[in-house]
């Protein structure tokens, strides 16, 4: 399985990071890419340096994800991933950042983390976007149904607590395993409703 990761640049790295550890983990070929804003947030978020032109990808993701992991520049809008022709079996932006939620959902696409959504949606590929910001203007929940109605599903970075949460990993494998359901990657990273 292929799925394409956009890390972009909003608060709440660590969703992003542990997904594409999970996403390894599972077997599945993470097509990553970053935008350039994560050379501040990893450090203040995660305390990890961070270079998007060349990123170390063991000190972000753990040394058993990189065989896993290709990476793509932010830049590097050729890349294989920006072309519909190139068969993927879904996208995620996790954070996705309302900078980049407008901007998709008007069909602008700047950099590759946006090109790659943009692909998707034409393609009518699984996309999923995990926003993480609160509170919401309506400029945000109109660009949100936007993208909602042209087929993508919006997965607010919201953890359930009724699988009893007894750390910050529980609560970012919450949303995670939320992300990789819908993208039909198996997982079990937290008790389930009704799982006992």
């Amino acid at each position: 399985m292929r799925i394409v990761v956009g890390i972009s640049g909003a608060s709440g790295t660590v969703y992003g990071q542990r997904l594409v550890a999970r996403l390894a983990q599972a077997g599945v070929e993470v097509f990553l890419t970053m935008s350039k804003t994560l050379e501040q947030l990893f450090p203040a978020e995660l305390g990890l340096p961070c270079d998007v032109t060349a990123p170390d990808l063991a000190r972000l993701f753990g040394e058993a994800a990189v065989e896993r992991i290709r990476y793509r520049r932010p830049d590097f809008v050729a890349a294989d991933v920006a072309s519909g022709s190139f068969r993927v079996d879904g996208t995620v932006i996790c954070p996705a950042s309302t900078g980049l939620v407008g901007r998709v959902s008007v069909g602008a696409s700047t950099n590759l983390l946006e090109r790659v959504c943009d692909v998707a949606l034409k393609e009518r590929r699984p996309l999923v976007l995990v926003p993480r910001e609160t509170p919401l203007s309506t400029i945000h929940l109109e660009a949100l149904t936007r993208l909602s109605q042209a087929g993508a599903t919006i997965l607010p970075a919201a953890p359930g607590f009724y699988h009893r949460p007894q750390s910050v990993d529980d609560l970012v494998d919450f949303v995670v395993q939320k992300v990789m359901d819908r993208l039909g990657v198996p997982a079990e990273l937290v008790r389930r409703w009704g799982g006992g």
